[in-house]
C-alpha cells in the first residue's frame, strides 16, 4: 500500500481517461467507469464511479505496480485549496476512516473545484 503518511502524493496533472482505462483495465470492477484521471511522472490517481485508485509505479523498470483502492464510502471529510498568485499548485485533502489524511497536490490548470463537486456527489 502507498504510504500516504510520509509525504504528499506526487504533483499531478490531467491524464487522458482512455490511457487510464488501458492502464487500469485489470483492476476495474464490473461497470466501474473512470470519471477523472491525473498523472505525475510515473504515479497516478484516478477517480472512478466507485473509488479512488492510487497507482504507485515501483522499481527501475516500472513493472512492479501498487494499486491502492480508496472507496468513497470511507471518506469522512475533504478539503480543496485553489491555486494562488504565488503558490501555483492546488491541493485536495481527504480524511479516510482507518487510514487518516491523504493529500493530493495538483499542477496549475487542474479544475480543483470540479474535483470537489465530484467528491460531493460521490461522498456526501
Amino acid at each position: 500500500m502507498i504510504d500516504f503518511t510520509n509525504a504528499s502524493y506526487a504533483k499531478l496533472g490531467p491524464w487522458d481517461p482512455r490511457a487510464a482505462q488501458d492502464e487500469l483495465a485489470d483492476v476495474l470492477g464490473q461497470g466501474e467507469q473512470i470519471l477523472l484521471a491525473f498523472k505525475g511522472i510515473r504515479d497516478s490517481v484516478t477517480f472512478t464511479s466507485k473509488r479512488i485508485i492510487a497507482l504507485n509505479v515501483q522499481g527501475m523498470t516500472g513493472k512492479k505496480k501498487d494499486h491502492t483502492s480508496l472507496p468513497y464510502k470511507r471518506v469522512q471529510a475533504f478539503s480543496t485549496e485553489t491555486a494562488g498568485s504565488f503558490d501555483l499548485d492546488s491541493e485536495l485533502d481527504l480524511w479516510f476512516s482507518g487510514l487518516g489524511k491523504v493529500r493530493l497536490e495538483f499542477n496549475r490548470g487542474v479544475d480543483i473545484r470540479g474535483l470537489g463537486r465530484l467528491l460531493a456527489d460521490y461522498c456526501l
